[in-house]
């Protein structure tokens, strides 16, 4: 897949709150993806696609109800993609809250070998 295409269906699953999936076709195995910052619930860096996918479902499992999502059109270039992303979430024990990042993503050999976001 050329990095428009990785762009594209990175955007549509996202779209759709399936960042899972996103992860499973799109993602190298060795992949690392990197925080603003640490937290007591994740670490500033994961590596490794089985690590990253263990992430997600944590911080899904945090999540009460999706409110909305909302994902810019992406920006690309030979291999990076970047894009902003919005989430209006209600939080287990936290309430409703609006969380943007800037999401930063490189491209290798047609997988995803990094992902970065920015608050």
């Amino acid at each position: 897949m050329t990095t428009h295409e990785i762009a594209d269906r990175l955007v549509e699953y996202c779209r759709k709150g399936d960042y899972e999936s996103a992860q499973k076709e799109l993602y190298a195995r060795d992949v690392k993806s990197i925080e603003p910052y640490a937290t007591e619930n994740f670490e500033k860096e994961t590596v490794g696609l089985d690590n990253i996918l263990e992430k997600g479902r944590k911080f899904e499992a945090m999540v009460e109800k999706v409110h909305d999502i909302k994902v810019s059109e992406p920006l690309v270039t030979d291999n990076v993609i970047a894009f902003k992303n919005t989430m209006d979430l209600t939080m287990k024990g936290q309430g409703r809250m609006k969380m943007g990042e800037v999401c930063v993503y490189q491209v290798k050999d047609g997988k995803i070998v990094s992902e970065e976001f920015f608050v």
